[in-house]
């Protein structure tokens, strides 16, 4: 009571009431010239016309953006991709001309055109690369017809298959009311084609990035009153001290980017800014979701970034809070921190430190719903709720995340780890790692697409538990060693107290696993996995694979899976040779400078999947990725192995196993250090059951009990 006193005496002096005080914190961006209207008009245009005829004038006034369809063809984000990694070096000198758009085929074409042969021939689509309208078509380097009255012309200079042109074609304008005479706009810029079918609509993008800017200036915070608030392209929050942006309704509070490109809001270095009680609206669902296609010179090109939009973006700044924002119908990621990041010891003068996401919700959304494409430290995806994302529920390199209390359903994995694949093997991953993360306290439930979580591509320290999965149609947990674009295997990680129902009764029942492990340095323990009722034969319970060491598995309970645990063998196929005893290879993980680096692992070649010889690793460099025998061999490009370490170090004990149809599979090659003992294996009702445990690798059997495989049954 006193520090209250105390404040209202500090305002009495001042002459300001709490009201006045809070004016002076806050702006209002109704006051900024915002509309927040929905009302939209029909109208006709004029080409070469600042003037529009308007069947109604509603609410507009002079001073509000304008959106204006159909009235002004343009080409908009010429880029020229590839033709290798096509992120990288992506550049606006296209090298292409472009006219002719008539507007028949919508508001908003994005092409796509791709040289797909030496010739150089082309492809091209208008959809998305959903489908391709025509393939090899020769480069005649004068107008080439496309469709809605599209012509290009290519540049003469070193066309390569991969190369990639995109562009939009739209017939919007976007400009500000100057004037209004009856039912006449007069526009700042002029339409360039006559229409009688078009539409005004407001549009506040210039308006409320003006808002945030002079807020930033003022130290003020931004409040948004209830309204839909039309953007032709995302807002920037640039540089800002210390920003709250909040909307005065989560519902009825909407930045609404369905006529745009971009992030809603873009927060651009600064210090700390706070997002609250908004929604987010943008163009695309999971219906629309273009997906992936693979270029003509090998490389995956995700589609919706030429057409994109998401919720958030966030670059380097240091402390982020969104609360209570609900997304839905992003294109590209829904929520994406992008920027720099600690190198080990290497400190950016700025970078994101803390990014928390409560009590925030992702709904039909085409891509990630959040993502983190650098190392941004301590992001909290906490209490949120996500409904439809195409890809990956969460996505991320990220370090010390904490991914906690959530609810997902119809979408991908939370993944953790997943460097972006642009990216080398860099040092620093060995000083201060990447990915730490705990998974814990979530509810997956299996509708739709079923995700699961994720651990791969160089992550260390995660812990996963006390996380309920229910009805699942997918792989519950994954623990992935797997280094794809070269990077580092997954380690040291816990997965516990999981409750995991893979139960399905739908129509496409997927074969699928509630465990599976195959990083090294894996806990596994007091889980539950289980179907209801009777076994289904396309669930795995448990599975872990050769090239995983110092695994220990306790006290797991598994029910009706057509496989309780299981044992897969680590394989690899030769992809290059540098003399008799050097290789390179695919699907070997790429093991850290610091680890055993495959000293002394058995390799066993494949001939026909049968063993064709037995050899000794001498070594593996983590620089060069090259492999070196002992002994020399007569080896060739798609020659295939398999390899295990002389010490696996499994321990793999007190489990309880009932009515599985195969309750133990030991197929892996095992070792000395290999011990499957004291467990519980119990056939129940499975029927075809004939044997309890199966296995031709080096295993010691140790006081299991087993029963009700007496021949009974």
């Amino acid at each position: 009571m006193n520090v209250l006193f105390a404040v209202k005496a500090t305002l009495l002096l001042l002459g300001l009431s709490f009201a006045q005080a809070d004016e002076c914190q806050w702006l209002n961006v109704r006051d900024c010239g915002v509309s927040g209207s929905a009302f939209e008009t029909p109208a006709a245009t004029i080409a070469g016309s600042k003037q529009i005829t308007v069947n109604n004038v509603g609410d507009f006034k002079v001073g509000q953006g304008v959106m204006v369809s159909r009235c002004n063809i343009r080409y908009v984000n010429p880029t020229l991709w590839g033709p290798g990694e096509p992120y990288i070096g992506a550049s606006k000198d296209t090298g292409l001309e472009i006219r002719g758009y008539d507007g028949s085929a919508g508001s908003w074409i994005v092409f796509l055109l791709e040289i797909d042969s030496a010739g150089p021939t082309f492809r091209w689509s208008d959809d998305l690369a959903r489908s391709w309208k025509a393939t090899k078509v020769a480069v005649t380097h004068d107008w080439q017809p496309l469709g809605g009255g599209v012509e290009v012309r290519f540049s003469r200079r070193d066309w390569k298959p991969g190369h990639m042109i995109s562009f939009s074609a739209r017939d919007q304008l976007v400009s500000v009311i100057e004037k209004i005479e009856g039912n006449v706009l007069t526009l700042r810029t002029s339409a360039n084609r006559a229409a009688n079918d078009a539409v005004v609509r407001h549009c506040d993008s210039m308006a409320l990035q003006a808002a945030i800017d002079r807020a930033i200036r003022e130290k003020k915070n931004v409040f948004i009153p209830i309204g839909r608030y039309r953007l032709a392209n995302g807002l920037f929050v640039r540089n800002a001290g210390a920003i709250v942006i909040e909307g005065q309704s989560s519902v009825d509070t909407i930045l609404d980017i369905a006529d745009g490109q971009g992030a809603c809001l873009a927060l651009d270095h600064g210090t700390e800014v706070t997002v609250r009680n908004l929604r987010l609206v943008g163009h695309t669902g999971l219906a629309e979701q273009p997906g992936a296609f693979r270029t003509s010179s090998g490389f995956s090109f995700w589609a919706c970034t030429l057409k994109s939009c998401s919720g958030a973006s966030i670059n380097a700044t240091e402390r982020v809070l969104f609360e209570n924002v609900h997304a839905s119908q992003m294109a590209s990621e829904c929520f994406i921190s992008g920027g720099p990041y600690r190198r080990g010891a290497e400190e950016p003068k700025q970078y994101t430190k803390s990014a928390t996401f409560l009590r925030c919700s992702v709904t039909d959304c085409a891509a990630n719903a959040f993502n983190n494409c650098d190392f941004a430290e301590n992001t909290s995806v906490l209490h949120c709720r996500i409904d439809g994302a195409g890809w990956h529920a969460y996505e991320g390199s990220g370090r010390f995340i904490r991914f906690i209390g959530n609810y997902m359903r119809n979408a991908g994995p939370v993944t953790i780890g997943d460097i972006p694949h642009t990216l080398p093997r860099l040092d620093h991953y060995h000083d201060l790692g990447i990915g730490q993360a705990i998974v814990r306290d979530n509810v997956f439930e299996g509708i739709g697409r079923c995700g699961g979580v994720t651990v791969i591509y160089g992550t260390t320290q995660v812990v996963v538990a006390n996380n309920l999965f229910i009805n699942y149609n997918g792989n519950a947990i994954h623990a992935s060693s797997a280094t794809v674009h070269n990077n580092y295997p997954s380690r040291n990680i816990t997965i516990s107290g999981n409750i995991i129902d893979l139960t399905y009764t739908g129509e496409k029942p997927a074969a699928r696993i509630g465990i599976n492990v195959s990083a090294s340095d894996t806990l596994v323990h007091d889980n539950q996995i289980y179907v209801r009722g009777t076994c289904d034969p396309k669930v795995t319970g448990l599975q872990f694979r050769d090239g995983a060491l110092n695994v220990n598995v306790h006290d797991n309970l598994i029910r009706n899976c057509g496989r309780g645990i299981t044992t897969q063998r680590l394989s690899g196929t030769i992809t290059e040779t540098a003399d008799s005893r050097t290789f390179r290879q695919i699907g070997l993980p790429l093991e850290w400078r610091t680890s055993h680096l495959y000293r002394n692992w058995n390799l066993v070649w494949l001939k026909a999947n049968k063993p064709a010889g037995r050899f000794v690793i001498d070594g593996y460099d983590a620089t060069t990725l090259q492999f070196k025998l002992k002994e020399p061999h007569d080896m060739k490009i798609g020659d295939r192995f398999e390899v295990w370490p002389p010490s696996v170090n499994w321990n793999i004990h007190d489990n309880t196993i009932a009515g599985c149809q195969q309750p133990a599979v030991l197929t892996s090659h095992g070792s000395d250090t290999s011990f499957f003992r004291n467990n519980l294996i119990e056939r129940g009702g499975a029927t075809n059951a004939a044997q309890a445990i199966v296995g031709n690798g080096k295993f010691d059997l140790i006081g299991n009990h087993i029963a009700g495989f007496d021949g009974k049954k």
